[in-house]
């Protein structure tokens, strides 16, 4: 099995012609070897290749084209279009828990971005705080470490399939990514949204078979269906003969071979100095960079974030804002920054290729383009898949309005909301049927929910309806979104688990054991309907075994009427506040949230009912007083209340419910508009 490649370099500077093919590359892929002999040429465009195939247990990686080069349709075109070479432009993808963010801290830390001495700590990357209470990552973020005196431009993404846009968005900015699968569970929902964007731009990618060191990882299983999903999406050629890495983010060790990883990631680096192209670019052209970022801060203002594909940009240079050939402006560039270890770093030029950051335009948006002040083109915007998942924010009426919060009128809730928009693409504002109700609409229940988790930490007080899904009406039919659900599961819950997704019209299609730990991983198509409100029943069936995932599918026929809720509410029918006298009678009827001395008024949903159907109580009934004495006071033993999130409370409601949110306390209520007959 051999390999020839000859390169034919004119200079020994950072930048050379597309033409050339990167080195030699070794790896195991399933059982199929290629040889490959080609001959590059510097003076044409064009080269000529030969491919031959033969069983084996190893393979070479092909040469990487750059899909940048292969949109040029004219001959002057690609010979002006450049590789750099000093530079490389990943982005690393993969599905939630998979080990990003961990992968990420154990690149910086081995490339010496931080002091011996220096405390960091875990997940640096995800340094909002939201996304370190509940241990995701929710917004993608830039850094950079240099290696072997090549900058590598590393952009952390997004796992859970609700926030899809950031990954989208941050895919115009790479020329490659770097796919992370957790070395049991193999690939999973979002595994496949993440590859199937990156081999649309055309990027090259590398696998990382993560967590190696688990007692119960398959690394040639994981790999395998790796392959397998790279054949079902339709990949080239060059894509599916990947490079595989494997690692263990958490120790900081990677290698060529489960058996064999070296004490660092160096294997890691290598493979993306090698598999990953530097980025295309037209050096002597007119300045082209996309906006694919939005960053604000307090003295600088709003900051663009992208990519330059062309020219050199400097600060202090006057360019043009584009967002169509006949929709332009005029700015400047105040500041410029570059990514550099863990911090922005000032800059006075920035060349085509590499990762910067632009101050000065006040009313810059994602998607458009800096470009040149005579010659600039706009660049293709940024486009994202449509949301599934609406919900409706209104003005909070609940007789305790104001107490806690700082902005309750329906202006301040309209510009919150109409502000989120400039920097998550993926979600939209319309107004409601009233002046103080708005409908937001985005790609799941967290991605809403994490919006009001934000603006109740900023002091908003509001309300917010159910979610619902967002139908479409084709040739008079009604058709909704279905969406991929996966749910790994202990044998023992299954019989449990499987009753309730087919109560909910799931659909399965795979079943399978995983590892060697007795779980089983069961693989539903199911209508979003469905999942609404499934997270809490489904830890309920399993007694908080199971875990689900879950992600868009398609558009099918409407799949008919889904109950999500038996049990009806628990409803206080007068204000004041809560009693212990009251909640010893009040808890035989179900289970309350609430607990003695909290404050109620008439609507509030106070606990979950036994039975079907809603029930009004009096909770701040207080014990007679009269003047028999009695020998000894009655004791009560109150039931522990339950805790239910913000999460919990948003599954929870029916259509007939609101959440009410303020910055300290999260309740229920009956929608007084559409308030049912209650018992």
């Amino acid at each position: 099995m051999e390999m020839a490649i000859n390169i034919h370099s004119s200079s020994s500077s950072s930048f050379s012609l597309i033409n050339p093919k990167p080195p030699l590359l070794t790896k195991q892929l399933f059982g199929s070897s290629f040889t490959l002999s080609s001959f590059p040429n510097t003076s044409k465009t064009t080269s000529t290749s030969s491919l031959r195939c033969r069983r084996s247990r190893f393979s070479f990686h092909s040469p990487i084209k750059c899909s940048v080069s292969t949109e040029a349709s004219t001959t002057e075109k690609r010979s002006q279009m450049m590789r750099r070479g000093d530079i490389r432009n990943i982005a690393i993808v993969a599905h939630v828990d998979h080990g990003k963010t961990t992968l990420v801290d154990a690149m910086l830390k081995q490339s010496k971005v931080f002091r011996d001495n220096q405390f960091v700590q875990e997940r640096i990357m995800d340094s909002n705080d939201i996304e370190r209470e509940r241990g995701i990552t929710i917004l993608s973020k830039n850094t950079s470490i240099t290696y072997k005196d090549t900058k590598i431009n590393i952009i952390d993404t997004p796992g859970h399939s609700d926030f899809g846009g950031e990954v989208e968005r941050i895919l115009n900015m790479v020329e490659g990514v770097l796919l992370v699968v957790d070395s049991v569970e193999g690939p999973m929902p979002q595994t496949r949204f993440v590859l199937k964007k990156a081999l649309e731009f055309g990027h090259a990618v590398v696998v990382v078979v993560n967590k190696i060191d688990r007692p119960s990882a398959r690394p040639d299983f994981v790999i395998n269906s790796t392959f397998e999903l790279f054949i079902e999406l339709n990949a080239t050629d060059e894509q599916c003969d990947f490079q595989s890495i494997y690692a263990s983010g958490i120790k900081g060790k990677a290698g060529l071979s489960p058996d064999d990883l070296a004490e660092d990631l160096g294997p890691l680096f290598e493979a993306i100095m090698r598999c990953i192209p530097g980025p295309c670019i037209d050096k002597d052209g007119a300045l082209q960079m996309l906006a694919t970022n939005i960053e604000y801060d307090e003295h600088k203002g709003r900051i663009a974030i992208g990519r330059l594909h062309a020219g050199v940009l400097q600060k202090g240079m006057d360019v043009r804002v584009c967002t169509s050939e006949d929709s332009c402006r005029f700015g400047k560039v105040s500041e410029l920054f570059v990514y550099e270890k863990f911090i922005r770093v000032p800059a006075t030029k920035v060349e085509a290729g590499d990762i910067c950051a632009v101050c000065g335009i006040e009313d810059i948006q994602i998607g458009e383009t800096i470009a040149d002040k005579a010659f600039g083109k706009p660049l293709p915007s940024i486009r994202v898949e449509e949301p599934t998942v609406k919900m409706a924010f209104s003005i909070n009426t609940s007789p305790f309005v104001g107490r806690e919060g700082k902005y309750v009128t329906s202006r301040n809730l309209r510009d919150r909301l109409y502000r989120e928009l400039e920097r998550n693409l993926a979600m939209k504002v319309e107004d409601g049927e009233t002046a103080d109700t708005f409908v937001v609409s985005g790609r799941g229940t967290l991605h809403i929910t994490i919006l009001i988790e934000n603006m109740r930490r900023e002091g908003y007080e509001f309300m917010v309806g159910p979610p619902k899904v967002i139908n479409k009406k084709v040739d008079d039919k009604v058709l909704e979104p279905y969406e991929i659900a996966t749910v790994e599961v202990p044998e023992e819950h299954m019989g449990a688990v499987v009753e309730l997704l087919g109560r909910r019209r799931g659909q399965m299609f795979d079943m399978q054991g995983v590892g060697s730990e007795g779980t089983t991983l069961l693989k539903y198509k199911i209508p979003t309907r469905g999942l609404l409100g499934l997270r809490n029943a489904i830890l309920t069936a399993s007694r908080g075994t199971a875990i689900l995932n879950t992600i868009f599918d398609s558009y099918g026929p409407w799949a008919g009427d889904i109950i999500t809720r038996d049990q009806g509410s628990l409803v206080a029918f007068e204000d004041g506040a809560s009693t212990s006298y009251a909640l010893a009678s009040s808890q035989d009827r179900g289970q309350m949230f609430i607990g003695p001395g909290a404050g109620v008024y008439k609507g509030q949903i106070v606990g979950i009912h036994q039975r079907t159907g809603d029930l009004s109580l009096n909770v701040c009934k207080k014990k007679a007083a009269t003047n028999v004495r009695s020998n000894k006071e009655q004791t009560v033993v109150l039931d522990t209340p339950l805790d239910y999130s913000l999460d919990d409370c948003i599954e929870y409601i029916q259509e007939d419910e609101l959440v009410e949110v303020t910055p300290s306390s999260i309740r229920m209520c009956k929608n007084p508009k559409l308030a049912k007959k209650t018992r």
